[in-house]
């Protein structure tokens, strides 16, 4: 259902960002395994800070998702209503 509001009232997709961030602390986590194996301490500190990054992400994303349907709606929550502006 299309209300026109939808930049205001869209819905969030955190359970596809959660995917996507666990794929990327899985490479970040190699990544810097690999380099600090390979003798490359520069590029295992990048990968290790993207780590951190990831970690920190994963951290809000699933702080977001266990505070509840107003923050990420099931498909038994019906989408909101636009809100509507007061007349002058």
């Amino acid at each position: 259902m299309r209300t026109g509001s939808e930049p205001r009232t869209a819905r969030s997709v955190l359970r596809v960002r959660f995917w996507l961030a666990v794929w990327g602390l899985i490479w970040a986590v190699f990544g810097t395994a690999a380099f600090a194996i390979a003798g490359r301490p520069g590029w295992a500190a990048a990968c290790a800070a993207l780590w951190l990054v990831v970690t920190v992400d994963l951290a809000m994303i699933l702080r977001h998702i266990r505070q509840g349907p107003h923050y990420q709606p099931g498909r038994d929550i019906p989408p909101y209503e636009p809100p509507q502006r007061p007349r002058a």
